[in-house]
């Protein structure tokens, strides 16, 4: 088995593209600037581009020359995912964002960036006996573009045996890699619960249907769902993330809006909270002859690695970063992920790189204060050649 070349010489050159990114954030299905940047950079490489899928998504193929690389099924999928969060940047360093109200406080300046980290080695030595596709996928952050471009016809475009993702993940230290069999992030369905009384005036209580008091007995009532309904060994979070009511404080109004989300790690517990969140609004909003009419929002599915390819995932991070530092039944995460929708089609993996910044507190994802750590660029550059190399000499 040859060893990876030498990433060395593209740092500086992955370092100012991720920075560009960084500065240049655009939302979900926006991403034209980050789309034609990243065609820029592997059009550069001599690889054949496909643009449109999913709106900004594209996919560039890289066929090695190995002698067994024409082999029928012989193709893998690599993906990043490119867009950038509705949040107002607070740090002052001078890649900072020059766009208002838009950060990459997610880390998808240094996802894509990985990847054509990737795509640079391997295209510099394509002697190995397969195809890799790789994925550059917008709309990650609340879009569902993962499910947009396989709707484009991804998969059909596009054959595959395998696809594999990666997600910065400030908890791990960098240097450490980690991944499992199974769900390895949450499913997440989003709700509102509408609230419908009796407005009135203030002072006058007796004459209306308060849907304040109504709301409130609800939230109450909805975090019992999980202390007291799921399985202390089951994985599950409802969280209520706004309420909306009222004009000015001496009318009680007509309605209440309450919006929340609910993630679970498994099918069953899912369906149970959903259950839940429709009998308690109900029933309490009747207790108090208001009512209650409840929207749920599906999202995205729990992101479920398949056990042979996250087992190879594995493999390879201990060879990366040597088995003590590389977490093969990693825990899992109540956050989300649309890169279920691929799993859900093709078997892969989807593992986490140690983003940490030497083992300090620091600003966690979503945050206005974040930021992609640059020292993992290389690793994770090279992590995806030696991923894709060893994937076409295990499985002939």
């Amino acid at each position: 088995m040859q060893s990876p070349p030498d990433v060395t010489p593209y740092i500086g050159q992955l370092i100012k593209f991720r920075r560009d990114l960084h500065t240049h954030p655009e939302l979900k299905f926006e991403e034209t600037r980050t789309s034609d940047q990243v065609a820029s950079w592997l059009t550069a490489l001599g690889l054949p581009l496909r643009r449109g899928l999913g709106g900004t998504g594209l996919v560039a193929t890289l066929r090695g020359t190995g002698p067994n690389a024409g082999k029928p099924g012989r193709a893998i999928g690599l993906r990043a995912d490119m867009d950038a969060l509705p949040v107002q940047e607070t740090n002052a360093f001078d890649y900072a964002s020059a766009n208002p109200g838009r950060m990459h406080a997610c880390g998808h300046d240094g996802h894509t960036t990985m990847l054509l980290g990737g795509a640079t080695l391997l295209a510099k030595r394509p002697d190995f006996d397969g195809t890799v596709h790789f994925i550059f996928q917008p709309g990650e952050e609340g879009g569902a573009g993962a499910r947009l471009m396989m709707e484009d016809g991804l998969f059909d475009e596009f054959p595959m045996r395998a696809v594999f993702a990666l997600h910065n993940w400030p908890a791990l230290p960098a240097g450490q890699m980690g991944v499992r069999i199974g769900p390895i992030m949450a499913s997440a369905n989003r709700f509102e619960i509408r609230v419908h009384g009796q407005g009135g005036h203030a002072a006058q209580p007796h004459t209306t249907v308060d849907p304040i008091p109504v709301a409130c007995a609800i939230v109450g009532e909805l975090q019992k769902l999980v202390s007291r309904g799921v399985d202390p060994l089951d994985s599950a979070v409802l969280t209520v993330g706004k309420i909306e009511s009222g004009t000015v404080e001496n009318i009680i109004p007509n309605d209440a809006f309450i919006y929340g989300t609910c993630r679970t790690l498994g099918a069953a517990t899912l369906k149970q909270l959903v259950e839940g969140i429709e009998r308690v609004s109900t029933h309490i909003a009747q207790a108090h002859r208001a009512t209650a009419e409840v929207i749920i929002k599906p999202g995205y599915p729990t992101t479920v690695n398949t056990p042979d390819e996250a087992r190879f995932m594995a493999r390879v991070m201990g060879q990366m970063v040597g088995e003590g530092n590389a977490h093969a039944d990693v825990l899992p995460a109540m956050t989300s992920e649309d890169f279920g929708f691929m799993l859900e089609k093709v078997p892969g993996a989807y593992g986490f790189i140690g983003n940490g910044r030497g083992g300090k507190p620091g600003v966690n994802l979503h945050n206005a204060a974040y930021d992609f750590n640059d020292d993992i660029l290389g690793p994770g550059a090279a992590f995806w050649d030696t991923l894709a190399r060893q994937w076409f000499e295990q499985h002939p």
